[in-house]
This record gives structure tokens, C-alpha cells and sequence, in this order.
């Protein structure tokens, strides 16, 4: 924890009666979330095709007797799933918001051994949206909400490359957002108050001409291979400098190059050099300002090569930092320590998320917490069944303190 740095007390929301926490656990049913879980995994859902399990959990919420609404928001193929559930009383508005979409591997079907779920999306995060779903039922069923009131939110559009968040973008703009928001992102051992941007960069480095053999080469011809190096050489310069200004907790802005790949064979002079990597910035720094730094070393790199450099800096989450004095913060650690015994360290989060887009584009305080999942981005995604019962506890407990 930063020096310094205050977290709100306990007091400042709803005291956890054990009473309340022992009907909250005895509201989330195992066997019913599970078979959320899997209805859900079950049904493929690549990025930009979320509209067969975005129809089935708004089938599911409806089959319980909630109100579902389905914004198009800006992706028509596959609208959006609302729940709003109102106390009938003033008070605050917590969302709980996850996206249906998977990444782009081969489809793997749902599975339950041992108490793990296994298949596409188990971890990432269709067991935690079912989570989610799990804890709204038990608010409405113990009938403990007081005040306020819970706003579900499902969507497409998530997983990047091939999704550019526009759904979500779209809900943010058309107010439909809560006070504090939970994402049930595979998070769970730190409370993330802080996170670094994110630009996924492509980079394209070409000269005029046809690719010749090297023997055959002119004299003057612009290595395409050089002028790459050097930009990752100026890159690792880049990386020096950023390492000399650490964020407290989430530490130095970065550059890194995961992708290099030029040429058809060994003894040609080729004409494309091609880069990929990230770039990753932190909540004090303008997007505007780091872009202008990446463009300016890419006409640098190009006029001192002889090169073309074509790149597009697209920032895919802007970086964020919330208050750790914001209610949301204390409703969630009171909850999160009725439920396990212990409170979470406060930490950064290491990956970007939509929980980003919350803060740094509506000012709205988001923390991601999700269950203990393994796989994410792979053909191994699995989660015991105990953590995604761990998180809806959590989140129905925070929504009736927050609120």
C-alpha cells in the first residue's frame, strides 16, 4: 500500500451482521449456479458472435421472473442483457457487469470433474458472469436489499484484437451504468485500485521495390531489417526511461515487442518487416501524449532508415486509478472478509479490462474480482466450483453494503 494512502473504514457503510451473511450464504445455490455456468459455456460465443449467449442468459433471467431489457448498444448482431432490480428505495446503484464473449480458439464444451468446471469461457468469464447472476438471485430472494438497487449488464465486443469494446462504450454513453461497479474478471488476490493502459501495436516497416536476392541488392537499398532493429532498439530506450517514473503500486509505463518477422528466406533482401507488441501507460500520463511519443519515434526511425513505418496507436483501455477512500472499496473488503475471514492486499491489476473503460471514461469507481480460475486465453480454461460460489457471495454481500 502506498504511504499514506487511507481506505475507507468499515463504519462508512453497512456493519456485516452475521445473520445476514450466513442468509446470504445459505441463498446462493451451488447446483443452481453451476448449471448456469455451464448452460452458459456451452454455447460458442467467439467475439463479435455473442448473439446465441447473450439470447440464452437473457433466457435464463427471464425463466427466474427478472425484467431483462437488450440494448442494442452499437452492436446490433448481438444486443446487450440488462437487469435492473430496485429495492423501491433511495440509495445507491451497484452494477455487476460482464462480457459473454470468448477469445478466438477452437471450441471446448463444458465439463464438471472433481468440482472444476473445464470449457470455452469457464474462466474467462462465463463462470463469473454465471456468479453474478447467482448473487442477484440471492439478493432477491432473501429480500435483504434496503436501500437502492442492482444493475446487471452482459455484452459482446470484449476480447481484443478482434473486439474494440464498442458495446460497452456504448451503454457507458446511454447512462446505463450504476454508482460502483464488480467484473467478475479472473482476479482474486489483491484489490486492483490502479491499472496501466493499453495500445496493441502493429507495426509495419516496408521500402519501394521487389525482394531480391542479396547478392543482387544495390548498394543503397533501405534494410527493412535494420530500421526494425533500431526501433526496438529505441524502444528498450523507451522502456529505460519510463522505468525512472514507478507508479507506487502499479509501477513504470512499458514497451514490449512480442513479434518479429521479416524476409522468406535466408538470403533475401526483403521488403516488410513487421512488429507487434504493447503499449502500456499509466493513469497520470495523456493518451494523447503517448501516442504523440510513439508516432515521433516511428518518423524518426523511418527518415533516418529510409524506411515507411505505418502504425495506428489505438488505445485499447485508457489507463485508471481510483480513490481507495471510496465507499465501494470499504463495501467490498467488509464483505469480501465476512465471506473468507481476511481482507485483500490493495495491488494494481496486470491486465486491462472493462473495468478501465468504467473509470477512466465515466469517472465511475470499478474493481475487478473474480474467482481463482486458471487457462484464460487458452484450450485449459477451468474453475472450481467453490470460488465461483466464493464470488457471488462476495458480490451479493458488497451490493447490500454499498447500497
Amino acid at each position: 500500500m502506498v504511504p499514506g494512502t487511507r481506505i475507507a473504514s468499515l463504519s462508512e457503510s453497512t456493519v456485516m451482521d452475521t445473520s445476514i451473511v450466513d442468509r446470504i450464504r445459505a441463498a446462493v445455490c451451488r447446483d443452481r449456479l453451476l448449471d448456469t455456468a455451464v448452460r452458459l459455456v456451452e454455447v460458442p460465443s467467439p467475439t463479435r458472435s455473442g448473439g446465441a449467449v447473450a439470447d440464452r442468459l437473457a433466457e435464463l433471467l427471464r425463466s427466474d421472473g427478472f425484467a431483462v431489457e437488450r440494448p442494442i448498444a452499437g452492436w446490433p448482431e448481438a444486443p446487450a442483457v440488462v437487469v435492473r432490480f430496485d429495492s423501491g428505495r433511495p440509495g445507491r446503484t451497484i452494477q455487476f457487469n460482464g462480457h459473454l464473449d470468448t477469445v478466438h480458439l477452437p471450441f471446448v464444451p463444458p465439463r464438471v470433474d472433481d468440482g472444476v468446471l473445464t470449457g470455452s469461457g469457464a474462466s474467462d468469464m462465463k463462470g463469473g458472469v454465471a456468479a453474478t447472476v447467482e448473487a442477484l438471485r440471492a439478493i432477491r430472494d432473501t429480500g435483504l436489499l434496503q436501500k437502492g438497487s442492482v444493475l446487471l449488464t452482459a455484452h459482446d465486443h470484449h476480447e481484443g484484437p478482434w473486439g474494440d469494446c464498442r458495446q460497452l462504450y456504448a451503454m457507458l454513453d446511454q447512462g446505463i451504468t450504476g454508482d460502483a461497479v464488480l467484473l467478475p474478471e479472473y482476479l482474486s488476490d489483491r484489490l486492483p485500485i490502479v491499472g496501466r493502459g493499453l495500445a496493441i501495436l502493429e507495426i509495419r516497416v516496408h521500402r519501394v521495390g521487389e525482394p531480391v536476392h542479396e547478392v543482387f541488392r544495390p548498394p543503397d537499398t533501405p534494410d527493412v531489417i535494420a530500421a526494425g532493429c533500431d526501433l526496438v532498439r529505441r524502444f528498450k530506450q523507451l522502456n529505460v526511461e519510463l522505468a525512472k517514473r514507478p507508479h507506487p503500486i502499479a509501477g513504470p509505463g512499458t514497451v514490449f515487442i512480442g513479434k518479429f518477422a521479416a524476409g522468406e528466406i535466408f538470403n533475401q533482401s526483403p521488403t516488410e518487416c513487421r512488429i507487434e507488441g504493447t503499449r502500456r501507460w499509466l493513469a497520470h500520463e495523456p493518451v494523447s501524449a503517448v501516442a504523440d511519443e510513439y508516432r515521433r519515434i516511428l518518423r524518426e526511425v523511418a527518415t533516418n532508415t529510409g524506411t515507411r513505418i505505418d502504425s495506428e496507436f489505438i488505445a485499447r483501455r485508457d489507463a485508471f486509478e481510483i480513490d481507495p477512500a471510496t465507499p465501494i472499496v470499504a463495501a467490498f473488503q467488509e464483505s469480501y472478509r465476512a465471506v473468507t475471514g481476511k481482507t485483500l492486499p490493495i495491488g494494481a491489476k496486470p491486465f486491462v479490462d472493462d473495468g478501465n473503460a468504467f473509470v477512466a471514461r465515466r469517472g465511475i469507481p470499478a474493481i475487478t474480482h473474480g474467482p481463482d480460475a486458471r487457462g484464460a486465453h487458452t484450450l485449459h480454461e477451468r474453475v472450481a466450483v467453490v470460488e465461483l460460489v466464493r464470488v457471488a457471495q462476495v458480490y451479493a454481500l458488497t451490493a447490500l453494503a454499498f447500497c
